[in-house]
């Protein structure tokens, strides 16, 4: 495929939980950051093939002509054949398990192993590192038959790597069948070269590491292959060290062709903390789930008057909001971003998804300790106080604050989860019920009377507004209303008329009519897709959600990896892969699967609580289960 004609959803995904690189269909590595998620670029061609360099990799009479993941992992193979030559190429960063089998943890090597399956292959491969976002140019030295760039990474391999005409380090090989090079950057230290044989080792590791998690994912349901697949994904935007889930790891790519809608999403935003929850539990992953919600509680579990939607995987505000001029955009489009402006922006939906989280991981078994639900406390307290302001909405606009119907479910959520954990943990006399309840109740009329449009019978995107949004499609899914409503119906009704189209896709707002201070088209909303088949199940038209939802599942690539939006033709657009999208996924998939039940995720959690509370009564009553066994 031509580099021109290569599409967002045509790369591949690799990750380390750490960092992360994106792959093209020719075999170049055209994003890596160092030495995390939001670090500078050492490599960003995807932004910028001419400025933000990329590591190439050419096969002498051959192309690649097949890509895939190896089972159960984030190991990338190429296939590249020719008429009388056969090479496989696999591409990872590499991980490693712990102690008791627990990882992956990273090596800070970023490898490329080559094998001549067939025939004599001549093999080149180049590195046109270009750090600091292609600001800078490489100045490499060698240092034990090694290249060492001056930022600090090392680039060894078997054959050694030697310096181009340009000044570019690059590889040269000649292969015969059977015959194996390994190309390695150590992006940490700066000190690791690999050796002879190591290739294979790394492999072996990776593989192991990322099986090992893999085997842990419970689910066999509608979508399985998929939502095995999204789960991969998310744990490879989980950041190990922190327990932080990034929106993804890229920035600037475009929301619609050579628009201006391109924005920094290498950071944590708390919209997503109720499903990464739910969706790790769900799944099987249990740790994970608590590392995270441990995460949100540090950044988000003191609040002085406010929550910030967004910090950093170390729990920090992301760096002032900048434009870099000197990169061209990913095809053409401009301005390329670094940093993000909406950690100065008031979101009130994020209360709700971190009471909705914290209620839900305690529902699972979790256990919250203490100090930990007097944090939570912080976050009701300000919800009270802050609930009856405009806000900025979860879609971050760039006008001016309003009251946005979702936001006030989810002040709603809050008080209602806060009210249920509160129940649930012994703490109703530690903690001002009667208020919350009266305020819950307060939010809820308000919300019935202000965010719903007699005339139409929906729910509106702001109050005072006649247009929907596809943020109302979580009306249901919240348990704010039940799914047959009739004023959820109607919602989801113009929802499909309005902000949908035939192939399945929808919106999540008309941009003029909401008057988001930007305007210009965007793609259709991946995660509204995916909420719309959950809503269509909760309103018992389940044929209806599961032809929308494997007609969507169609769309996305061989390699299972979802954007945050799409254009009509299926192309991908947006930042890649996206959190919330592969989390929209699994929860139609689990919804779909026990279609018929009612919202399948949060039932799944009360059903764990339920569960456990019949296990202790047994136990005190002297029968089966006293010792946990029977839960």
């Amino acid at each position: 495929m031509a580099r021109e004609k290569t599409t967002i959803g045509d790369h591949g995904f690799l990750s380390d939980c750490h960092t992360a690189a994106l792959t093209s269909p020719d075999g170049a590595i055209t994003w890596l950051c160092t030495p995390r998620f939001d670090g500078s670029a050492f490599l960003s061609g995807i932004l910028d093939p001419r400025v933000g360099g990329e590591w190439g990799l050419e096969v002498q009479g051959a192309l690649p002509v097949a890509r895939s993941y190896m089972e159960d992992s984030l190991v990338l193979e190429t296939l590249w054949r020719g008429d009388d030559v056969e090479v496989l190429v696999r591409d990872l960063l590499a991980v490693g398990r712990g102690e008791g089998g627990a990882g992956p943890f990273r090596e800070g090597l970023l490898v490329r192993i080559v094998e001549c399956r067939s025939g004599t292959s001549a093999v080149r491969s180049r590195l046109r590192a270009r750090p600091r976002f292609g600001g800078a140019r490489p100045s490499w030295q060698t240092v034990r038959g090694c290249l060492r760039e001056a930022s600090g990474p090392l680039l060894s391999g078997t054959p050694p790597p030697t310096l181009g005409p340009g000044g570019d380090p690059e590889f040269r090989v000649e292969l015969a069948e059977g015959e194996t090079a390994v190309f390695a950057l150590d992006y940490l230290t700066g000190e690791r070269g690999v050796v002879p044989g190591q290739g294979h080792a790394l492999l072996r590791e990776t593989l192991e590491a990322w099986r090992a998690w893999s085997a842990r994912t419970d689910y066999d349901g509608v979508g399985a292959s998929q939502v095995r697949r999204s789960a991969l994904v998310l744990r490879g935007l989980l950041h190990q060290e922190s327990g932080a889930l990034i929106a993804a790891p890229t920035t600037s790519l475009p929301e619609w062709p050579r628009g201006p809608r391109n924005w920094d999403y290498r950071y944590v935003w708390h919209r997503d903390a109720a499903l990464v929850v739910l969706a790790f539990l769900r799944l099987g992953h249990a740790e994970e789930a608590g590392r995270y919600l441990r995460y949100l509680l540090g950044a988000c579990g003191r609040p002085v008057g406010w929550v910030a939607p967004v910090h950093t995987v170390d729990g920090q505000p992301p760096p002032t909001e900048t434009t870099l001029g000197h990169l061209a955009g990913h095809g053409g489009a401009r301005p390329v971003r670094v940093g993000n402006s909406a950690f100065s922006q008031h979101q009130l939906d994020v209360y709700g998804h971190i009471l909705d989280a914290a209620h839900c991981y305690e529902e699972a078994g979790g256990g919250l300790e203490p100090h930990e639900l007097r944090q939570l406390d912080t976050v009701v307290e300000a919800v009270r106080d802050l609930w009856r302001e405009p806000d900025d909405g979860v879609w971050e606009v760039r006008s001016e604050s309003r009251h946005w119907t979702n936001s006030k479910v989810h002040a709603w959520v809050c008080l209602d989860r806060a009210i249920r954990l509160a129940e649930a943990t012994g703490r109703a006399d530690q903690v001002p019920l009667g208020e919350w309840r009266a305020e819950a109740q307060a939010i809820r009329e308000q919300v019935l009377e202000l965010g719903h449009d007699p005339v139409t019978g929906s729910f509106v995107q702001s109050y005072g507004s006649t247009n929907v949004d596809g943020a109302l499609l979580r009306i249901p899914l919240l348990g704010f209303l039940g799914g047959k409503d009739p004023r959820v119906l109607r919602t989801l009704e113009r929802v499909e008329t309005e902000l949908g189209d035939e192939s399945g896709l929808v919106h999540r707002y008309e941009p003029e009519e909401t008057a988001d201070g930007i305007g210009t088209p965007e793609g259709a909303f991946l995660l509204c897709s995916f909420d719309l088949v959950s809503a269509l199940v909760l309103a018992g038209r389940e044929a209806e959600a599961s032809r929308r939802f494997h007609r969507l599942c169609a769309t996305v690539g061989g390699l299972g990896l979802l954007s945050e939006e799409m254009a009509p033709d299926g192309t991908l657009l947006g930042n890649f892969p996206q959190a919330f999208a592969h989390l929209a996924l699994i929860e139609a998939a689990v919804n779909l699967e026990g279609s018929g039940g009612g919202e399948a995720l949060h039932a799944w959690a009360r059903g764990r609580a339920e569960n456990r509370d019949r296990s202790t009564s047994k136990g005190a009553a002297g029968e089966p289960g006293a010792n946990g066994t029977d839960d």
